[in-house]
């Protein structure tokens, strides 16, 4: 049975600017926000902090936090410490082959955990932060396999089935780097608190430093530099508001 009332929605957060982004619109489009995020034996945990900080910045109803083991069989720079993760790349080399840092089968996976949240709570959305015009190119992020998704939901649940589909929202999905950055902006998303580096940090959690030099700081930090904006992060290799990425 819907509950009367305000609608609920389940948005995917992985603590990074796309998904921060994407909590603070579905939160000014009037929706009653549940947040959940994966421990998926990733690379390191500072996402993770991220995605807590911008959940309670951003008074979600409740959020969870999903662990589970990618790392078992790998395939990923992101989940394989074996493999080498790409720096200093130019966009030119970005967009050339999907890269190692994806990993196989990911936002399936994550979209079939938030499809089984919000149909236990009855949500009627499901916000994702994928963009298909970013350079990663990943094949999950694409128009084509959102619809192929949108499908399964449809035709994989009860709620869908009775008529009541739980549709997926990709606000991003054609929007550029720094026109996500100008919507955060006035969306009044905190940037200090997320997190995009695929590296991690040797540093104190308390004070991390971006490494500035993978494929996800390349990208954010030629976004702010072409918005002639300060990415608030501190980084490691560089610094923030004075990186160029060559095309």
């Amino acid at each position: 049975m819907f509950e009367v009332g305000r609608v609920k929605v389940v948005v995917l957060l992985s603590g990074g600017l796309d998904s921060s982004t994407v909590l603070y619109q579905a939160k000014a489009d009037g929706y009653d926000c549940y947040a959940i995020s994966f421990d998926y034996q990733q690379r390191h945990r500072h996402e993770l902090n991220a995605a807590l900080a911008i959940a309670q910045s951003a008074g979600v109803i409740d959020h969870k936090i999903v662990a589970f083991n990618l790392g078992l069989w790998g395939g990923s720079a992101l989940t394989d410490s074996q493999i080498y993760l790409p720096e200093n790349r130019s966009l030119a080399e970005m967009s050339e082959h999907i890269p190692v840092t994806y990993v196989p089968a990911r936002n399936t996976i994550f979209l079939s955990f938030a499809l089984s949240y919000a149909e236990a709570i009855t949500a009627e959305r499901i916000y994702i932060g994928v963009n298909s015009l970013d350079y990663s190119g990943y094949p999950d992020c694409r128009p084509d396999y959102i619809q192929a998704m949108q499908a399964v939901f449809h035709l994989g649940t009860k709620q869908g089935r009775e008529g009541h589909p739980i549709t997926i929202e990709t606000p991003l999905l054609s929007l550029k780097k720094t026109e996500i950055i100008q919507l955060g902006n006035r969306l009044g998303v905190p940037w200090a608190q997320t997190w995009s580096c695929y590296a991690g940090s040797a540093n104190s959690v308390i004070s991390p430093l971006a490494c500035g030099i993978c494929d996800a700081c390349r990208l954010r930090l030629a976004a702010f530099s072409e918005l002639g904006l300060q990415d608030p992060l501190s980084y490691g290799s560089t610094k923030g508001n004075k990186t160029n990425v060559p095309a």
